[in-house]
């Protein structure tokens, strides 16, 4: 009867649980990292800091993007209440233009995930020196 008491606990809060959305349980250092100008070919990489403001553990359970250019990381381990983890992401740069990416975060049993940006320009080795000339040099890994 405990045994069945506890699973039918469980159940429920995960039922209660998977009803609210990421922003109940985090915050995210900001929405949009800006790359600014970036160099074809290199990449580009930046950190969101994730903090738990939920009184519980919470797990990353999948951080996916919009393109397969753009890799994030999510942390290995649960994210303690108050504490904070980062989720990587790395730009390729393979491709000359604007950069406008999606970064989906999900939590397990949350059913509304996190959604963070990266945006930037891809500028040819050539574009980018000149940019570089005109406005000094940029931090392409941040």
């Amino acid at each position: 009867m405990k045994k069945f008491l506890l699973a039918s606990a469980l159940l429920l809060s995960f039922g209660v649980f998977a009803q609210t959305k990421a922003d109940d349980f985090i915050k995210v250092n900001k929405e949009t990292h800006d790359f600014g100008k970036v160099k074809h070919n290199e990449p580009a990489a930046y950190e969101f800091v994730i903090t738990n403001t939920s009184k519980q553990p919470i797990v990353i359970s999948n951080a996916t993007s919009s393109c397969g250019c753009t890799v994030p990381e999510k942390p290995k381990e649960p994210i303690l209440p108050g504490k904070t983890g980062k989720v990587k992401v790395v730009y390729n740069s393979a491709t000359i233009g604007t950069i406008n990416k999606d970064i989906t975060i999900s939590l397990a049993g949350v059913q509304i995930p996190k959604v963070v940006h990266i945006t930037g320009e891809v500028l040819t080795a050539d574009a980018y020196a000149t940019y570089e000339k005109t406005k000094g040099k940029t931090s392409k890994v941040n």
